[in-house]
């Protein structure tokens, strides 16, 4: 693990907390500045809410969710390492409104959901074509619901007319910017 391999919770109460990961291929942590970015455009609408993270990775997303007092939190990352980094983060906040997943994540997104979250972090491995998979599996798996957000990292900008394919109900994309090659976007379920 090198010293590079850190973050730092923004806000809440878990605020200043540092965090180390693993080196793990295709991982890449959302930036400070994105994060940031993202928190305020939910920042009103953050507390007692659900999460489901996907491809949690270095559990960045997560763990920020958490400190802003997230309700419950399930993050699934299928890279061992990473998730044993996760569970070690986890056990560090002695929290138990988080819940780990090593799990592939549209083998997770295969199974029916009984809940359906408030927001879902999205930022899978670029390149993969995995993207239009997760968005037609969290629709079909009854994941998300009139007023779910959905946070999109991807390599390209999102359209609406191509993400609407995807769902039944009507969405729309109410936040969209691109920092370096990382375009992000927030989703809206109407």
């Amino acid at each position: 693990m090198s010293n590079t391999n850190t973050f730092q919770i923004i806000a809440g109460e878990h605020r200043g907390r540092k965090f180390s990961f693993p080196d793990a291929q295709g991982l890449r942590p959302t930036p400070g500045k994105v994060r940031e970015t993202l928190f305020n455009w939910i920042q009103f609408e953050t507390h007692n809410k659900t999460y489901l993270d996907l491809f949690s990775g270095s559990g960045a997303l997560s763990f920020e969710a958490l400190s802003r007092g997230a309700k419950q939190v399930v993050s699934v990352e299928k890279d061992l390492k990473a998730f044993q980094s996760l569970e070690k983060n986890r056990k560090l906040l002695k929290s138990d409104k988080i819940h780990l997943f090593n799990q592939d994540a549209l083998k997770f997104l295969d199974q029916k959901s009984d809940q359906t979250f408030d927001f879902i972090f999205l930022d899978p491995p670029f390149h993969q074509n995995i993207l239009p998979k997760a968005l037609k599996a969290l629709s079909k798996g009854n994941f998300v619901a009139p007023n779910s957000k959905i946070y999109i990292e991807s390599e390209v900008e999102m359209l609406e007319s191509e993400v609407a394919e995807f769902f039944s109900q009507k969405i729309k994309i109410s936040k969209q910017k691109h920092s370096g090659q990382v375009h992000y976007c927030l989703i809206e379920i109407l």
